[in-house]
């Protein structure tokens, strides 16, 4: 079971009594200790100084990731973003906000049936534009408050120097706003505190998605983070920008190899995340090779061990995980 995401720090101070103005009494006060807290983010493992991160719940983004979308608004800013492969084989975004609220989170699409069994331990927000019938009466199925374009009042608009559909922007602050509960998160992964990192050193992956859609990851030493590209271009393409063209580079890659029902990019496939499958964790500049499980209810949150049956441990800041189909295998560079 894992630690309540609270990090505490001892503080000791011995005041003299004088100082405590009890100096009359000719006696004084021993030493103190003084307990704080530093509250952990659940999704990230981060110190959460503010503590806002356990006072509202997780808010799950559906983002285009079409190369007509770019660029793309505020996933930079995400706690966890998931990629997963919708119909036409294209891959689309699952950003899941805790930590941040960006002024910003572009362009926000529509929802598919994988989204369900993403969120389903997460609860919170789910926001979206809308979707096929099929698609809403999956993620109706699941614990989430669903916030569409039609419901969503001034939390989101339409960005009039971008075209449909590619131009649905949310506000983060107004979404986090509409929420009727302020219960955070579950943690979903378990994180290292200091040590080495065990695996195999790698520079380069390159998560085989299909059509246009492979991603590149490059090892940024200097940042310890995994600079994104798509379509194994060399330097990397930005698919998420600030304002300033920053590149996106999250601390932690996993790429879950799963089953899709029905075939890939079919309009009702989807990820099946219960079970179990091959897993690739890349962390710290290494790769760890083991096994994602998930027991048979929705709400369980899923396992990452090694082939020992222990917990890959990653380390503490943005993760993304790839959804790829089976079959495949991230190829990497050493």
């Amino acid at each position: 079971m894992r630690t309540s995401p609270v990090l505490k720090l001892s503080l000791a101070a011995a005041f003299a009594a004088a100082a405590l103005g009890l100096s009359a009494c000719g006696s004084h006060s021993g030493p103190t200790t003084t307990t704080t807290t530093v509250p952990i983010a659940p999704l990230t493992g981060l110190p959460d100084p503010s503590g806002v991160s356990l006072t509202r719940p997780a808010m799950t983004v559906k983002i285009e990731n079409d190369p007509n979308s770019l660029p793309q608004w505020g996933v930079n800013q995400a706690d966890v973003v998931y990629e997963e492969i919708v119909n036409g084989g294209i891959t689309r975004l699952a950003a899941i906000f805790n930590s941040h609220a960006p002024a910003r989170i572009e362009p926000v699409r529509s929802v598919r049936p994988t989204d369900t069994q993403i969120v389903w331990p997460l609860k919170g927000l789910f926001v979206f534009s809308g979707g096929a019938q099929y698609a809403i009466d999956s993620i109706s199925t699941a614990p989430v408050q669903l916030i569409s374009e039609s419901g969503a009042g001034s939390a989101m608009y339409r960005d009039p120097n971008k075209y449909a559909p590619y131009n649905l922007v949310g506000i983060g602050a107004k979404l986090f706003a509409l929420a009727n509960t302020h219960t955070p998160p579950p943690a979903l992964f378990q994180y290292r505190t200091s040590g080495v990192t065990p695996g195999t050193p790698v520079s380069k992956i390159v998560v085989p998605f299909p059509s246009i859609y492979p991603v590149t990851w490059t090892y940024n030493k200097t940042t310890n983070s995994y600079d994104r590209g798509m379509n194994d271009f060399s330097p990397a393409v930005p698919v998420d920008r600030t304002g300033s063209g920053q590149i996106e580079s999250p601390t932690n890659v996993v790429v879950m190899v799963v089953n899709y029902y029905g075939q890939i990019g079919a309009m009702n496939s989807y990820g099946i995340l219960q079970g179990s499958g091959p897993v690739y964790i890349f962390t710290n500049g290494t790769e760890q090779v083991g096994t994602w499980s998930r027991g048979a209810s929705k709400s369980d949150v899923i396992q990452y061990t090694d082939a020992k049956g222990k917990p890959i441990l990653l380390t503490p800041g943005q993760s993304w995980v790839e959804l790829l189909n089976a079959g495949m295998a991230p190829h990497v560079t050493k």
